[in-house]
């Protein structure tokens, strides 16, 4: 390898490093949304059998969660190592873009079946609250 190719690579290597770090920092270690969580904590006066209904669902998406995130890592580090190797947009980059791409849709539709599930443990209004916060929160301004 020539000094270009070494200096190619660890810049290519420091892009897909930023990249990852980016992406964790915006989809992996995110807190649960605080509106959510206040609402079906706080504001929705559940009873007791709601709540330690709600509480199971909760302990059974974080072991699912943990577990789909960690797909989005692995993924990412898939990304990455592509991306050094073939230093372009090539196959390896694409087929490892499509699978970070698939892991972080799981991420997504798993976020999306948790919030149903709660959600069929609500009255009817305390479920439309629930509706309207999360319609608000997916059509907020990210800035």
């Amino acid at each position: 390898m020539t000094w270009r190719q070494v200096v190619a690579t660890l810049m290519i290597a420091a892009v897909a490093v930023v990249v990852g770090v980016f992406a964790g920092e915006r989809l992996l270690d995110r807190p649960p949304a605080p509106p959510l969580h206040d609402l079906v904590h706080h504001d929705l006066a559940l009873d007791a059998a709601q709540l330690r209904q709600i509480e199971a669902l909760e302990a059974q998406f974080a072991v699912r969660r943990k577990s789909l995130e960690a797909g989005m890592r692995a993924a990412n580090s898939e990304l990455a190592a592509a991306i050094a190797v073939e230093r372009a947009y090539g196959p390896r980059v694409t087929a490892a873009v499509d699978h970070f791409h698939a892991a972080m849709g799981d991420l997504q539709k798993a976020t999306i079946e948790h919030i149903f599930a709660m959600r069929a443990v609500m009255r009817l209004d305390q479920a439309a609250r629930l509706d309207r916060t999360v319609v608000k929160a997916l059509t907020a301004d990210p800035a």
